[in-house]
């Protein structure tokens, strides 16, 4: 059977790193289908071969939380794999990195008794694929946090949307094949 869906958003609880690995499965050309079947979550890869995984729901237990009403001064959106490497260069010097954005370019750097590292993007370059600056900005966050975010969402989407502004919530958006989007906020780190 097959149901279409009239509401635009349907809230399902699935665990996280198994529906990751699944996801790792899919070929760049496979088209990925979900279905909600019963208590299960199917995952169906249809490319050479039709592949299709069953996940268990879970209940969503909790409040909701609504999502933050903010305006970001700092839109820039890029490869997600190049966000990992330089937070993973920046993981070599310390536990907290700090988002800078100027008018042309969009830095990311760690600072500590271990050293420096600064890390520069650009349209120009390449390594921003759009990038917009209403004011220049800049804030510090938990490495920690970011890399277990980016870390896990990197291998199931290319792209990612970063935003910030001067000591607000860094948002985080990842395009998942299909239409999707998996969105993080990672609250600042506000320096003394």
């Amino acid at each position: 059977n097959t149901y279409e869906i009239e509401e635009s958003q349907v809230k399902i609880g699935v665990n996280f790193d198994d529906l990751i690995k699944v996801l790792r499965r899919a070929k760049a050309d496979d088209k990925i289908i979900f279905e909600v079947e019963g208590r299960r979550f199917r995952v169906i890869l249809a490319g050479k071969a039709e592949r299709v995984f069953s996940l268990p729901l879970i209940d969503v237990v909790g409040e909701e939380l609504p999502t933050p009403r903010v305006s970001f001064d700092v839109i820039a959106k890029m490869l997600s794999d190049t966000l990992r490497d330089s937070l993973k260069d920046a993981e070599m010097i310390s536990d907290t990195v700090r988002f800078v954005g100027e008018e042309n370019v969009l830095k990311i750097i760690a600072k500590s008794d271990k050293g420096e590292l600064e890390a520069k993007f650009s349209p120009e370059s390449g390594s921003l694929i759009e990038y917009d600056v209403k004011q220049p900005s800049a804030a510090s966050y938990s490495l920690n946090y970011l890399d277990e975010i980016v870390s896990k969402a990197y291998r199931i989407s290319e792209i990612v949307t970063v935003e910030f502004s001067t000591n607000k919530p860094l948002s985080l958006s990842f395009e998942i094949a299909g239409g999707g989007t998996l969105r993080y906020y990672l609250a600042p780190r506000l320096e003394a």
